[in-house]
């Protein structure tokens, strides 16, 4: 499945930095780390320096992630994070830390605090479930003012007013949005990176 380009080694890869962003990009395929599987409350990340998955906090009311959400490996977006990917239309619970294949289907732009924190829309490549999703539009409106509802309450309880979800477009500006973090990985934190 994960075409690492790497050799064989006694230390483990961190995949934020070894895999690229791009399975297929003729075919809008992702590689994708699940960090959050939907139906939680917690909030998992990647640590960017190691890979590891760190509890970053307890949501704070009972809305839980109506997504699996997770990072892509090798972009940087404005928030000086990975960029964010929500998985959707899942049948299964996805295995926080897992790789997967996910096709992109759109993009939702946020402002959280003050700062961009765009989320790419996919779902999973291998699942034929979901062939027929093309764009976020195929997901329905109701799909769309859920996701709407959830990012702009997810932190209304300790900081209200904090979360703007501002558009959604489809993949060809969710392929441009990962090309553009992928440009600010290479130029922003590659070059941190010790061999």
């Amino acid at each position: 499945m994960a075409n690492i380009k790497a050799k064989p080694s006694k230390y483990m890869l961190n995949l934020l930095h070894a895999l690229p962003p791009f399975v297929d990009e003729e075919k809008g395929v992702i590689n994708t780390i699940v960090e959050v599987s939907a139906g939680s409350i917690n909030k998992y990340e990647l640590i960017t320096e190691s890979g590891q998955l760190k509890l970053d906090r307890v949501g704070y009311s009972s809305l839980a992630y109506p997504f699996t959400y997770g990072a892509i490996p090798m972009t940087w977006d404005y928030d000086g994070d990975p960029l964010d990917v929500e998985i959707v239309n899942i049948t299964e619970p996805l295995v926080p830390g897992s790789l997967v294949e996910a096709r992109v289907i759109g993009v939702m732009k946020f402002i959280d605090g003050g700062e961009v924190d765009d989320k790419i829309i996919a779902v999973l490549n291998d699942d034929k479930r979901s062939d027929h999703i093309t764009s976020y539009a195929d997901l329905g409106e109701y799909w769309e003012k859920e996701t709407k509802y959830y990012w702009e309450n997810y932190k209304a309880l300790k900081k209200p007013g904090t979360g703007v979800v501002e558009t959604f477009h489809g993949p060809a500006e969710a392929i441009q949005v990962i090309k553009e973090c992928t440009e600010r990985y290479h130029k922003e934190y590659a070059p941190k990176l010790e061999n």
